[in-house]
């Protein structure tokens, strides 16, 4: 029995011998330690740096501008806490004898200076142990920089070592001492004798802070879609804007100048997000987005003189109220009210309650009241009315011209009814029920782009309400025309209501803008100002001198991001994410470069924006 124990014993082993371990995995192929000024791993080439010295006082993160640069390095920081009872007995014996010292020396001795230098460090951090609680520590840095070829390391050593100088640290290349700092770098917390005496330096817990090592700006949402590289230290911004822990609204503003990347951002998104089947409408009036909506298969909507397809402003939706709610018509003439603002001009509060009497008389003549019951039929089954059963533009004019108190009201409305706007005086003939939908206002002209913004708007928001368990979100590109000067402030209030309540809904309001002055020239900014509050995230693209200084009046702009916008390449951003300000290059993938813009992309060309 005992033989036959140890022979099983012997097969086990033996057939665990040739296993394959976790280390193994994990372990390098070769190393080579010839060299002492590097040491090569797996065809990369490490060389170490030490710090061995500081400025004596500190304002600033000292690894800020290293940790930001895209050179590829390893940092190890070590920290030992020391004996305070200890140290205080060791200062204090030190004191005493450099002090007797200094008092009987000559005072023609060369190192008089030296030893008057140290007796005042000791008394200062004997001090500040014992009156102001602080700890001592020894603190030792190490770096160690790797790459491919062994002049591309020569290259970033230099380069470290001035960053480093620059920022008050003395440093040492880790000659003959390479697979010190490669070990003291990996994560097994070993700090080898051999470098520990060259890169000790003592410090009080008040100076730990300059050491503080987690300060790059990375943004990566666990949900998030790719947006692009961060431009100081290449890593990867993953934004999910949907992330209602993490930010208060999923509210976007794009700001750029023109060719500076906003539009291309901006289609971007739409693209990513419609691969995860979120319902996205977007008002169009430059015709940018055409091509986007017919290879994303999605619904495209002109209206304009020589269009087919017709949408009535005065049209009461189904979704226009959430489910247990009332007050269909009440809501619609609120709504009217802004939209009767753009045609007739500032309205004061005779004017709206007229025009309000009037819209009302119009709807009775359809059968509709404030009961919301009057806008289903009497037959058996109860159905909402449809298009054709709303009153249209014309039924409005009718009424406004039986009174002489509404005739310059009348006037005003001749081009919608009669004249060039005429296609807004029709019943709707189409079915929103994309999950994408372009509104294409182009061919409304200069003067009327804001009539066919706010009809699309009001349609959109409708949507948005419809269901609060969907993701959505509209985009609001040239959004001055609906809250600059050339708006007014009903039409202002209604859009701020949207970016406000939108995430209520699990929407997501996008204002995207060249103008910068014209979103703060109405009422003193104070709508535009909302807006860009009421928006977690914030994108600025490259703008000119005059809107950075418009934009710092209302954004919360350091100098050295006003410098930053303005310098700004084409395709980079300054990102404000919460509370994170980040600069990005926007990345894109050929295939979607393809689909954006129609044209194959050469597999060598950058695939970010250029």
């Amino acid at each position: 029995m005992i033989s036959i124990k140890f022979i099983k014993k012997e097969k086990k082993e033996n057939f665990f011998e040739g296993a394959i371990k976790e280390k193994d995995e994990i372990s390098p192929a070769y190393i080579n330690l010839q060299n002492p000024k590097y040491i090569e791993i797996d065809n990369l080439f490490y060389g170490g740096l030490i710090v061995v010295n500081y400025y004596r006082e500190q304002t600033d993160i000292i690894l800020k501008t290293l940790i930001e640069t895209n050179i590829n390095m390893n940092i190890s920081i070590f920290y030992e806490k020391q004996d305070s009872y200890k140290t205080i007995r060791d200062l204090t014996y030190h004191i005493g004898n450099v002090g007797v010292e200094l008092k009987e020396s000559n005072q023609n001795r060369q190192d008089i200076d030296i030893a008057a230098f140290t007796y005042n460090d000791a008394k200062y951090i004997r001090k500040e142990i014992q009156v102001n609680n602080e700890d001592i520590y020894l603190l030792y840095i190490y770096i160690d920089v790797y790459a491919e070829k062994i002049q591309e390391l020569e290259f970033y050593l230099n380069k470290i070592e001035g960053i480093t100088q620059s920022k008050g640290m003395q440093t040492r290349r880790a000659n003959f001492r390479q697979e010190e700092i490669f070990k003291s770098c990996l994560p097994i917390m070993e700090n080898g004798e051999i470098i520990k005496q060259a890169a000790k330096r003592n410090i009080l817990t008040s100076g730990l802070l300059a050491t503080y090592p987690f300060i790059s700006s990375t943004i990566f949402d666990q949900n998030g879609i790719f947006i692009g590289t961060n431009i100081y230290n290449n890593s990867l911004v993953f934004i999910d804007r949907y992330d209602t822990k993490k930010y208060k609204n999923a509210n976007i503003c794009i700001f750029g100048t023109s060719g500076a990347g906003k539009s291309f951002y901006t289609k971007l998104l739409i693209l990513r997000y419609k691969l995860l089947g979120i319902n996205q409408y977007i008002i169009d009036p430059e015709r940018e987005y055409n091509n986007l909506c017919e290879k994303l298969k999605g619904t495209q909507v002109k209206i304009g003189p020589n269009s087919q397809t017709y949408i009535n402003i005065l049209e009461i939706r189904k979704e226009s109220i959430e489910d247990g709610e009332t007050g269909y018509l009440a809501t619609k003439i609120g709504k009217l009210i802004g939209f009767f603002n753009l045609i007739f001009g500032e309205l004061n509060e005779e004017e709206k309650a007229l025009i309000e009497e009037k819209l009302i008389e119009t709807y009775k003549q359809k059968e509709i009241t404030f009961n919301d019951d009057s806008l289903y039929t009497k037959n058996k089954i109860k159905k909402f009315k449809g298009p054709k059963e709303m009153p249209i533009l014309e039924d409005l004019y009718k009424i406004l011209e039986k009174d002489k108190k509404t005739e310059k009201f009348k006037i005003k409305l001749i081009p919608f009814v009669k004249g060039s706007m005429k296609f807004f005086n029709n019943y709707t003939n189409i079915q929103l029920d994309n999950d994408l939908i372009v509104a294409d206002i182009y061919d409304l002209g200069e003067d009327n782009l804001k009539y066919g913004m706010y009809l699309f708007t009001e349609i959109f928001w409708d949507k948005i309400k419809e269901n609060r368990e969907e993701k959505k979100a509209i985009y609001l590109d040239e959004i001055w025309r609906l809250i600059g000067v050339t708006s007014n402030k009903e039409v202002a209030s209604f859009i701020y209501k949207i970016f406000k309540t939108i995430r209520k809904y699990g929407g997501s309001g996008v204002a995207i803008t060249q103008d910068i002055s014209d979103i703060f020239s109405l009422e003193g900014g104070i709508y535009g100002k909302s807006i860009l509050n009421n928006s977690s995230i914030k994108t600025f693209f490259a703008l000119e001198e005059e809107n950075i200084k418009i934009l710092s009046e209302f954004a919360n702009l350091s100098d050295k991001e006003k410098l930053e916008i303005k310098s700004l390449k084409r395709g980079e951003a300054l990102m404000f994410v919460g509370d994170n300000h980040i600069l990005t290059k926007i990345e894109s993938s050929d295939l979607e470069r393809e689909i954006l813009e129609g044209e194959k992309i050469n597999e060598k060309n950058n695939n970010s924006i250029e």
